[in-house]
């Protein structure tokens, strides 16, 4: 469900691996392009999408499916998700959702989302440093596969793991999903650093302080602490935060070089979830009140027109405190 880069890349890697797949977009011209073509030219230029793999925007193609791929924004996941109830797919048919996000409105995880929606059809969250360019490429990947329930991560994982892609299990939904979506605002911010001109230094503490404001967001909202060090929390921040396949840190660069945020979005042509995610961050952060001056920081520079400068001076300026808050010292 979804036919954007990663939707491809998984039918193509599906297909490769001798599955029946289907992909299913909401848009005519968007299916006929890709069935004529069999390529998506501008995100997967050069992967052929094989004649086998059926592009229709006709939802009767969920009618016999084992498993369904939601491979749309997070912004999607909400009515596409009502569609498939709707729809009637097979009862025991598992939902791997592969979007990173949270709800505008209510800063709801996606699973609370699909728990809504989806009825008895149980669902798995799939994240971790996965860009479709070079998971459709076969590059060697590792992915997580979240689910309250082990048979239903383990289904995906049979389904779905390969000799290039690689998928561990875990039963921390939350951290999973916190992971993988809090990470986006920290790309968008190691973006806007790149383009003001910022070090490896630089870089290096806001990735390290920003997986410890993520990792206290989560951890207060009912995720593991461990969840944030593994392929869904550092491992996702490493690969957005550096990779030029990110549209958070290509949207970031724009804005570090002097680019208006709201045009800086629209220059990406493709939706970035850091931008959006960054409002709900800030906003439940200080709903809960969890400290977090990055995202803060973050936030007004996306938001409330504060200058890259100004942020940066914000964040080192702050008054001084312990690496670990909850360090215990020796008696002298």
């Amino acid at each position: 469900m979804g036919a954007g880069g990663f939707g491809t890349a998984l039918a193509v890697m599906a297909h490769r691996m001798g599955h029946s797949a289907a992909m299913w977009s909401p848009f005519p011209e968007e299916t006929e392009m890709l069935d004529n073509k069999r390529e998506h030219a501008k995100l997967l230029p050069g992967v052929i999408i094989p004649k086998e793999i059926e592009i229709t925007c006709s939802l009767g193609c969920l009618a016999a499916q084992e498993m369904v791929i939601l491979a749309v924004p997070s912004f999607a996941v909400r009515s596409v998700a009502k569609l498939l109830e709707t729809e009637g797919i097979p009862a025991s048919a598992p939902v791997a959702c592969v979007a990173k996000g949270l709800e505008a409105v209510t800063h709801k995880p996606l699973s609370e989302i699909l728990a809504e929606e989806l009825g008895q059809n149980p669902f798995v969250i799939l994240s971790g440093p996965s860009h479709a360019e070079e998971v459709a490429r076969n590059v060697p990947t590792s992915i997580v596969a979240a689910s309250n329930s082990k048979d239903d991560a383990e289904f995906v994982q049979d389904t779905l793991m390969n000799e290039t892609l690689r998928i561990y299990v875990s039963g921390d939904v939350l951290g999973v999903e916190y992971g993988g979506a809090l990470k986006n605002v920290v790309a968008l911010a190691a973006g806007i650093l790149d383009g003001f001109g910022g070090g490896d230094n630089t870089k290096a503490a806001l990735m390290t302080r920003g997986m410890a404001e993520i990792s206290r967001l989560g951890v207060a909202l009912g995720a593991k602490a461990e969840t944030f060090a593994g392929l869904s929390g550092m491992g996702d921040l490493i690969v957005t935060c550096n990779s030029m396949h990110s549209r958070n840190r290509r949207c970031g660069i724009l804005i570090g070089n002097g680019v208006p945020p709201g045009d800086a979005v629209k220059e990406i042509g493709m939706t970035v979830e850091g931008y959006h995610c960054a409002k709900a961050a800030y906003e439940l952060s200080q709903k809960h009140g969890i400290d977090m001056p990055i995202v803060r920081e973050t936030y007004n520079v996306l938001y409330e027109g504060l200058s890259v400068k100004e942020a940066i001076s914000r964040l080192m300026e702050r008054p001084k405190r312990h690496e670990s808050e909850d360090l215990r010292f020796l008696k002298r």
